[in-house]
């Protein structure tokens, strides 16, 4: 059994830890409200925009900015994965590092796959093993449209100079605080809708078609990049808000456990201290 001192330290330790997830824990709250929020506003927004995107996709046949509706045979890919810069966040970042590595594996064994990294945890551990086209560490240190716009420009750059074939977002989605649901969806080419609802109606566009390609398509992708990296903000602050509360509770379980223990120790040295006493009183009557 371990000394006191030993036990006591251990139980400083603990209370210590105790307080840092504690507080940990209240920040991600905090932080979860705003970016639970914020996707929550957004969300209908974005997936409209995207609704009406692939709706015109449907109607494109050659005209000037169809260039990212274009599809090619799939020879390079670009997987953009989004992790976060901190840990201490559960799961949240190997079920995108492992959802990443899985959808070279099974979809793109024989193809030329290219990793586009949002965050420093994607890209310290899939930089081991695969090829890093890029890295941004930095967007989420103030997040905002405008410089997510500014990495969706770059990667629509690189579709329409053919460095790429097709572009995925892998990304955790964000269903509550404790849930996030690691996805993967197209981000180019852009899908087009084969619904009857849609193929069946005759549109008007105003003011021409041509104009709203040239306006929609781009910010509707970067609308969709913005979305992914907003649900895997909240996401981020859910799994960490979440773990935080596991580590809080298994170290006050711990810290009980080890004062239980300690109090066991303290009540066997006094009593071998009474016997010691007890002993030499009877020995000295003896």
């Amino acid at each position: 059994m371990a000394n006191l001192k030993e036990i006591r330290n251990r139980i400083a330790s603990i209370g210590s830890t105790m307080k840092i997830t504690s507080a940990m824990k209240m920040v991600s709250a905090a932080k979860l409200k705003k970016a639970q929020n914020a996707i929550t506003n957004l969300r209908p927004y974005a997936n409209k925009l995207t609704e009406l995107l692939q709706i015109l996709s449907t109607t494109l046949n050659g005209e000037d900015g169809s260039v990212y509706a274009t599809k090619r045979k799939v020879e390079k890919v670009l997987l953009v994965a989004i992790t976060s810069n901190r840990g201490l966040c559960g799961a949240f970042n190997s079920n995108i590092i492992k959802k990443s590595q899985a959808l070279i594996k099974e979809n793109y064994p024989d193809k030329e796959v290219s990793i586009f990294t949002i965050g420093k945890k994607g890209n310290d551990s899939l930089g081991k093993k695969e090829n890093i086209y890029s890295n941004n560490n930095d967007i989420f240190d103030n997040l905002s449209f405008t410089k997510t716009a500014i990495i969706a420009q770059l990667m629509m750059d690189a579709y329409a100079d053919q460095k790429f074939d097709q572009i995925i977002l892998v990304y955790n989605r964000f269903k509550n605080a404790a849930t996030q649901i690691p996805t993967f969806e197209q981000f180019l080419p852009i899908e087009s809708t084969n619904s009857e609802k849609t193929t069946n109606i005759d549109y008007i566009f105003e003011p021409s078609k041509k104009e709203i390609i040239e306006e929609l398509i781009p910010k509707s992708l970067k609308m969709q990049l913005f979305k992914a990296i907003r649900d895997s903000y909240a996401s981020e602050h859910g799994a960490r808000m979440t773990a935080m509360h596991k580590a809080t509770d298994n170290a006050e379980e711990l810290k009980e456990e080890l004062t239980l223990t300690y109090n066991k120790a303290r009540q066997a040295a006094i009593t071998a201290e009474i016997l010691e006493i007890v002993g030499g009183s009877n020995a000295l009557n003896g």
